[in-house]
């Protein structure tokens, strides 16, 4: 559904000089109800937070917490497949965390070296399957963050959902300790939207976190793609 993905884009960056790491996602697709495609990018920025936030990532002898720092100290990749029947089942069994939204299912796993993953997963097709909205989605919720996609480009919806966890966790990692707290309870309530022209061009000059992608798939090298704007975030310079 969509190939590894980085929120950065500088060019010889030092850490592409280190050991480098990918986050796997695995989407359920079920063949006779797939997840619309909005619930499945929320329900995947949900599952990035939720991993940034568990004390196996966070704790310093956490289980996954050197995963964790080594895959942050390179390039931030992830990795977005699909799975259904035996095939998701399989991957549940792996240490990991499942998310679930409206429809949606989403397992996010520690990070693996980008040539390391379980076997379970590698066999996971990465292409082949996008996903569509039924309806246009609601306008976001009023007062909690919203992930705002670039409306000049085109991207599968695997792209688009590593995409939108790039922008979850930019967004996580401008927040103090007490905001995070606060969305943590919250339950990482977010939304992901396509933002109109104009509302794009508001936010570039903003001052918001910005993910810019590597360029390995689909788009071109440092384009802008998804705006994290999260309420707590206004007005700090």
């Amino acid at each position: 559904m969509t190939s590894s993905e980085t929120a950065s884009v500088l060019p010889q960056d030092p850490r592409d000089d280190a050991p480098q790491f990918v986050l796997p996602l695995v989407v359920r697709v079920e063949k006779a109800a797939p997840p619309a495609r909005t619930d499945a990018l929320e329900t995947a920025a949900r599952a990035v937070l939720t991993l940034l936030s568990d004390e196996r990532a966070t704790a310093e002898d956490g289980e996954w917490a050197r995963a964790v720092r080594d895959w942050q100290d390179a390039r931030i990749r992830k990795v977005v497949r699909r799975a259904r029947g035996a095939e998701w089942r399989k991957a549940s069994a792996l240490p990991g965390i499942t998310v679930a939204g409206a429809a949606a299912e989403v397992r996010v796993f520690p990070p693996v070296p980008l040539d390391g993953w379980p076997k379970e997963l590698v066999k996971l097709q990465v292409s082949g399957t996008d996903l569509d909205d039924p309806e246009p989605p609601a306008a976001p919720d009023a007062g909690r963050p919203v992930l705002w996609l670039n409306p000049a480009l085109e991207m599968s919806a695997g792209k688009a959902m590593a995409q939108a966890g790039h922008g979850a966790q930019l967004a996580w990692w401008a927040l103090d300790d007490a905001a995070r707290e606060v969305w943590r309870k919250d339950g990482f309530a977010l939304s992901v939207r396509t933002a109109d022209p104009a509302r794009w061009a508001e936010l570039t000059g903003s001052g918001l976190p910005v993910v810019r992608d590597a360029g390995f798939t689909e788009i071109a090298p440092g384009s802008a793609t998804v705006i994290a704007d999260h309420p707590a975030l206004h007005g700090r310079s």
